[in-house]
């Protein structure tokens, strides 16, 4: 998991997002492998984007999709994906659009580097844990297709 947040990482945020994302991943049965905290520079992003799907099948961020300067999420994810997953963006902003208008402002991406998924969500913890259950019900076929395991087709 990665949040990207100048604030978290000077001290002046608390990582809300980050808190919700931990629960909701294990509440559907998820491990957590590590959780780091990044300031909105795209270098930094991508560097952690590489260095969690070392560690995981699915990474997911929070924070950075929007259209503030220093959101640079997507772009930094664009630079290490390999094969992206236009499903889960479109389905993601179709549900937060659904729920305000503001949701056709995401940028977030995701897409598959090497054997894992990478997820970007938004920095704001009710659209983050929103979202996250929007898509949940996919990642786990999802995950399997990736990693070679038996499904149910």
């Amino acid at each position: 998991m990665l949040t990207v947040s100048d604030g978290v990482v000077a001290g002046t945020r608390e990582d809300r997002s980050g808190e919700v994302l931990e629960s909701r991943l294990r509440d559907a049965g998820f491990e957590i492998a590590g959780h780091d905290v990044v300031p909105d520079e795209r270098a930094e992003i991508a560097d952690a984007l590489r260095r969690l799907t070392g560690m995981a099948d699915l990474v997911l961020t929070t924070g950075g999709t929007g259209f503030a300067p220093r959101d640079v999420t997507p772009e930094a994810t664009e630079a290490v994906i390999e094969r992206p997953t236009p499903g889960l963006d479109e389905h993601m902003r179709a549900v937060s659009t659904a729920i305000s208008p503001h949701g056709m402002l995401s940028r977030g991406r995701s897409g598959i580097r090497g054997s894992a998924l990478i997820v970007n969500l938004p920095g704001s913890p009710g659209a983050c844990g929103e979202l996250f259950d929007a898509i949940a019900p996919a990642l786990d076929h999802g995950l399997r297709l990736l990693l070679g395991r038996p499904t149910s087709h």
